[in-house]
């Protein structure tokens, strides 16, 4: 071997280490590691059924999932700064009953659309000021308001849905863009590059992995705990109204017993997509793709024919063993 040899040996080591180097660091990543699942899902449940991957299936799963990922997108909040929020399908259900209400009373559609949102931001705002002003622990406290704001949706509308809503309010639920891509789909897609710029670039985000990543450290650092806490709340409430205005518009009635397990679902999303149950860690991208493994795992099981019971089972065993992968992962 001469010399010329010899000094090529380490450049080309290097060159050969480059990809695999890449492809670890690729497969460390939260949200390109759930993306290979997805893609993985899709192409066993093709081979299932020759429905499932098909253009209007696709955009079906994506109109599906547009409801349980936006509330999972505020849910990721709350969990990224170490809380968490079980009163989400109820705020979702009270936050459109009442718009839906003044929409009897006034026909006002912006006003409709108006009150249902703040309406959600109302009720997050009141979670945040319980685990802060009187503090309530965060399971607590959203248990309560989860049987709070149920009993609301079902004492205002007297537990009878509302009907009557105007072409241009279900064209928010219905409606597509070119007739092809759902307009709740774009929405979501909105919400999650808006929550993605907000958690990567601003003081906000920075201050909700901190503090999730550890509380008292961020209090000692000067980052106001209390204020970012209500924040995350009121974030997660005004999602859950646009939620249940998209809903609203899909289903064309407002429904009081609406959102029922929705916590559940969004939830999931969240710990399908990596995000640490103990704060401080995850990806609202991986979120988005928790969010379409979940509907994608209840539009496969539909098309196959399995028990709707079942569904229930299989994803509560999903959820549990995403937790205890997350907690293998985080001991190693």
């Amino acid at each position: 071997m001469n010399m010329n040899e010899k000094k090529n040996l380490p450049s080309d080591k290097a060159a050969r280490e480059k990809p695999k180097r890449f492809l670890r660091r690729a497969m460390q990543n939260q949200a390109f590691s759930m993306f290979l699942i997805l893609i993985l899902m899709w192409i066993v449940l093709a081979f299932l059924s020759p429905y499932f991957f098909t253009v209007s299936n696709i955009f079906e799963i994506t109109l599906q999932t547009a409801v349980i990922a936006i509330i999972a997108a505020g849910e990721t909040f709350i969990m990224l700064e170490g809380g968490i929020d079980l009163s989400v399908g109820s705020i979702f259900a009270c936050s459109a009953v009442l718009g839906g209400l003044v929409f009897q009373a006034t026909q006002n559609l912006f006003l409709t659309i108006a009150v249902t949102l703040v309406a959600g931001l109302v009720f997050g705002l009141a979670n945040g000021l319980l685990i802060t002003g009187l503090k309530v622990p965060p399971f607590i406290a959203t248990l309560g308001m989860m049987g709070i704001a149920r009993g609301f949706a079902l004492i205002f509308s007297r537990g009878i849905p509302i009907f009557g809503l105007p072409a241009t309010y279900m064209w928010i639920g219905q409606g597509k863009l070119f007739n092809v891509i759902p307009i709740p789909t774009l929405i979501m897609l909105l919400v999650f590059i808006l929550a993605y710029l907000v958690l990567t670039y601003t003081r906000f985000g920075r201050f909700v992995y901190a503090i999730g990543s550890n509380n008292e450290a961020a209090r000692l650092s000067g980052i106001t705990v209390s204020q970012i806490t209500i924040g995350v709340y009121a974030i997660c409430g005004l999602l859950c109204g646009i939620a249940s205005t998209i809903e609203a518009g899909r289903l064309g009635t407002v429904q009081p017993a609406g959102g029922n397990g929705y916590e559940l679902l969004s939830i999931g999303a969240v710990v399908i997509g990596g995000t640490s149950t103990f704060g401080g860690e995850g990806s609202i991208i991986a979120t988005l793709i928790g969010a379409v493994i979940v509907t994608t795992i209840r539009n496969g099981l539909n098309i196959i024919g399995v028990n709707a019971f079942w569904q229930q089972v299989v994803n509560g065993m999903i959820i549990i063993g995403a937790v205890a992968i997350d907690q293998i992962r985080r001991r190693k």
